[in-house]
């Protein structure tokens, strides 16, 4: 069988391969662009609803926070459960929460609804990688993956895009309403066109008391990393949050049916460098739309809606970027690719660490926008194969899982650090045009920082060698 029709043939275990992989990049799709698209309509419902600035950040926060705490287990759940179970649950729930959020009259319920809409999006995202790698043989999963990856940064891109303009001509509600279509037709597409596929570990159980133990952890650290600005308490959250992932590890070592096989960091050295490789990346790029995005409106004082399509440049590039490295990778050595990949991401901010200023032309940072946008989007296919590869089948669920946890952990770190230096540099001030040439070093100090995190993940991405078939 050619990997053409090996890609159209029917697989009786999980159903129609174009359902999953249409279904999974609607996933994929949907939440990040929930974040993002929310973000923007953040100040018109803090005007209807009467919110104060700090449930308005609890909105988004809690949301990310829920996602943090639960992705491994979902993940270790579809495999214990099957994964397409996990999926549909996360869809209904999702979906119907994200029509309630629309009807919402309290910031209060707001707030809750939100916190489980990012629990629902944990049971979808999970187990998508999962699902698309049982879906797909080898040679055929690279590129498949590549498409969910561009359809993960069309979300991040179009949302606010499509937030600001359904917030000017519907109010915020309307930015729920728009995404409840997507989730109709994903759960749809679940239901008819996905079956049940064999369950990739059997006779185990799902690990409560780690579960516990990981949520717990991630939730200090992630509620930390919010709260850095505030100094000791959001520090000692963190570390409090470190402590319990040790912890958390430690209990794992000794259970029977573990949340997370040790032995997957312990003994497969592909896996676990695989994964730092990605924490390091998203680390390293995951707060340069808020620093852009200040420096744009601050700096060179754009308004927020040209400022917008120049930071457009990162992930319209990554979209690019994805769809070739899916291809790319089904040809090369996924760990090389990467590793190329995040290389290039570590020259485009090492560059924008030594050029950046108040006199910096447009266009120049447009260019390296783009540099960074691709050099991540070809990295972060070839990545997240190698990880799928790298495991057995029983373990599709919790790789996937990790992906995401990786994902989620970089981006606390990265913002993490912009608060870190924001604190040292500008203590407390807004930006302004008194503090502009504090910002303007804090900003070099930070996309430094940032390339530090990109070049140990170029080390770790090229330590790791060539995957053991």
């Amino acid at each position: 069988m050619t990997p053409e029709s090996a890609a159209t043939a029917p697989t009786p275990a999980g159903g129609s391969p174009l359902a999953v992989l249409l279904t999974v990049c609607i996933v994929q799709f949907m939440a990040p662009f929930m974040l993002t698209a929310v973000g923007v309509a953040l100040p018109s419902l803090g005007r209807e609803l009467s919110a104060t600035a700090m449930q308005l950040s609890l909105v988004e926060q809690l949301y990310v926070l829920s996602l943090a705490m639960t992705m491994l287990t979902f993940g270790r759940l579809g495999d214990l459960r099957g994964q397409r179970s996990v999926l549909l649950a996360g869809l209904l729930a999702f979906t119907a929460l994200t029509l309630s959020l629309g009807f919402t009259q309290s910031v209060e319920m707001v707030m809750i609804q939100r916190f489980f809409q990012g629990i629902g999006a944990a049971m979808m995202l999970s187990g998508s990688l999962a699902l698309v790698a049982a879906a797909y043989p080898p040679q055929l999963r690279a590129r498949k993956i590549g498409l969910v990856s561009a359809a993960t940064y069309a979300g991040l891109s179009m949302g606010p895009v499509a937030g600001g303009f359904v917030t000017g001509h519907m109010g915020w509600r309307g930015v729920f309403f728009m995404a409840v279509p997507l989730g109709l037709a994903a759960t749809a597409m679940c239901l008819f066109f996905m079956r049940q596929g064999a369950r990739n570990a059997t006779g185990e159980g799902l690990d409560w008391w780690g579960s516990l133990a990981y949520a717990a952890s991630m939730g200090l650290f992630m509620t930390g990393a919010a709260q850095a600005k505030r100094g000791a308490l959001g520090f000692s959250l963190i570390a409090a949050g470190i402590l319990g992932l040790v912890f958390f590890l430690r209990l794992e070592s000794r259970t029977k049916s573990p949340l997370l096989d040790i032995a997957l960091i312990t003994r497969n050295r592909f896996f676990a460098l695989s994964c730092l490789a990605a924490l390091g990346n998203y680390a390293a790029t995951f707060g340069i739309t808020f620093l852009m995005s200040l420096y744009l409106q601050y700096a060179k004082g754009l308004p927020p809606r040209l400022a917008g399509l120049v930071l457009l440049a990162q992930p319209v590039s990554q979209v690019g970027a994805s769809l070739l490295s899916g291809r790319l990778a089904d040809r090369f050595e996924p760990a090389k690719l990467s590793t190329a990949g995040i290389l290039i991401s570590a020259a485009g901010l090492v560059s924008a660490a030594a050029v950046i200023g108040q006199d910096t032309p447009i266009w120049l940072l447009g260019l390296l926008l783009v540099l960074i946008g691709t050099g991540f989007g070809i990295f972060i296919t070839p990545n997240s194969t190698a990880i799928m590869g790298s495991v057995p089948r029983r373990q599709f669920g919790v790789a996937s899982g990790m992906v995401g946890a990786m994902r989620t952990l970089g981006m606390a770190v990265s913002m993490t650090s912009v608060t870190l230096i924001f604190s040292l540099f500008l203590d407390g001030e807004a930006v302004s045009i008194n503090t502009l040439p504090r910002f303007l070093d804090s900003m070099r100090v930070g996309l430094s920082v940032f390339a530090a995190f990109a070049c140990l993940g170029v080390l770790v991405s090229f330590g790791r060698g060539r995957k053991h078939q």
